[in-house]
């Protein structure tokens, strides 16, 4: 059996890890990483770097190297390769799995306005404050670019390039992240908004907690649905479990 894994997250890891232990011998778990990450970490197991070139290359893949299971793990808001990935493995015949941590649901406190994009996230921030926390990644400053008036605090793994806000000081880092160190960064910064994508998971979870404690709004992107027909399951214990179950 070989099992190709779209990964790139914390839940793609331990799927690798779990399967490394679960399969048959002679069975081979292959994770597939995007590449933009400068030093991700590695999963056990076979690894391939760097995208397949659309749809038609992934079905081509799975063709070449006989995949018998693909499970897509990518990051909630991946958006494009999960559509790739659908219509690959309808292409080459192939079971198609998606893992989804659960997004997160708001709890008494939280000030939360949903938004559907990035571009509707920064439309929303001048009326609900002045010195943001930005934690949506490098990717997609742009939307941001424009405004002038408002101060950036932006956090991801790796420096940013292109447009970006002209206001705004660059924080490398890695989650997971502690509330205390959370509570530090709101404080010391004086920051009043915070815009988050639902990532889910408990990794970056603390920054939620953090903006309720101090009272501050959050604007939260909504995630992209996952391709309509493909199942759906939120642990790599399922994801396993769904493995089983083709064996059978």
């Amino acid at each position: 059996m070989h099992v190709l894994v779209l990964g790139g997250t914390t839940e793609a890891r331990r799927l690798a890890e779990s399967l490394a232990g679960a399969l048959p011998a002679g069975a081979r778990v292959t994770s597939s990483l995007a590449g933009r990450v400068a030093s991700p970490k590695l999963p056990p197991g076979e690894v391939r770097v760097g995208g397949f070139g659309g749809a038609d290359g992934l079905a081509e893949w799975l063709r070449t190297h006989r995949v018998d299971a693909l499970i897509d793990a990518t990051h909630p808001f991946a958006g494009t390769i999960s559509f790739h990935a659908a219509s690959a493995a309808a292409a080459a015949h192939v079971p198609l799995l998606a893992l989804r941590r659960p997004g997160w649901v708001p709890v008494d406190g939280d000030r939360w306005h949903p938004v559907g994009t990035l571009d509707e996230a920064a439309a929303a921030l001048p009326a609900l404050g002045r010195r943001v926390f930005l934690t949506t990644g490098r990717m997609g400053l742009a939307a941001f670019a424009g405004l002038d008036s408002l101060w950036f605090l932006m956090r991801s793994v790796d420096a940013p390039d292109g447009p970006h806000p002209a206001r705004m000081e660059v924080l490398l880092d890695r989650g997971p992240f502690t509330l205390d160190g959370e509570r530090e960064l709101i404080h010391r910064h004086r920051l009043d908004v915070l815009v988050t994508k639902d990532s889910g998971g408990d990794a970056t979870a603390p920054k939620l907690a953090a903006a309720r404690e101090a009272g501050i709004p959050v604007v939260v992107v909504r995630r992209p649905p996952v391709p309509e027909g493909v199942p759906v399951v939120g642990t790599p214990e399922l994801a396993v479990d769904w493995l089983a179950g083709l064996r059978r």
